[in-house]
């Protein structure tokens, strides 16, 4: 039992990563190279789908490491999970206070409504969104290493 909770909780994290890598450094530079505003429409559509996806992909991410912190507390990489839930944590954190309130603006923007400063939000967005990267990645590398 303690293999499958592993494997799932491993496969989870290494999909969200998946998913948080490719917004990065594949869809961002995609939306950024559109012609005009096209592209912040495309990040508010994104927004709009993946903010209503990822609160719980975290959340769930959390909670299975942390079953697996629990109920592997005995056996070897332990303390690696319970870092790397402590890593995700820090992320759900992040979110909350730096990337979430950038996001919710951006995905009521229009042509006529959008601020003058949309694009510094947007760019401030993704520098945010560069750290969490980095530190889902540190997770995903510490569930995997807990995983030998």
């Amino acid at each position: 039992m303690l293999n499958a909770l592993e494997v799932v909780t491993t496969v989870v994290v290494g999909l969200m990563v998946g998913v948080e890598f490719s917004v990065a450094f594949i869809m961002n530079r995609i939306l950024d190279a559109l012609p005009e505003d096209s592209g912040q429409l495309g990040h508010a559509h994104g927004g709009r789908m993946l903010g209503a996806l990822m609160p719980f992909w975290y959340i769930g991410s959390i909670v299975l490491s942390a079953i697996w912190a629990v109920a592997g507390w005995h056996h070897h990489g332990a303390g690696l999970v319970v870092t790397a839930a402590g890593l995700l944590i820090l992320s759900v954190v992040m979110s909350i206070l730096l990337l979430v309130p950038i996001n919710n603006r951006n995905k009521t923007w229009t042509s006529e409504n959008r601020p003058a400063d949309w694009k510094e939000q947007l760019h401030r967005w993704n520098r945010y969104h560069y750290i969490r990267v980095a530190v889902i990645v540190a997770a995903f590398t510490l569930l995997v290493a807990a995983l030998a």
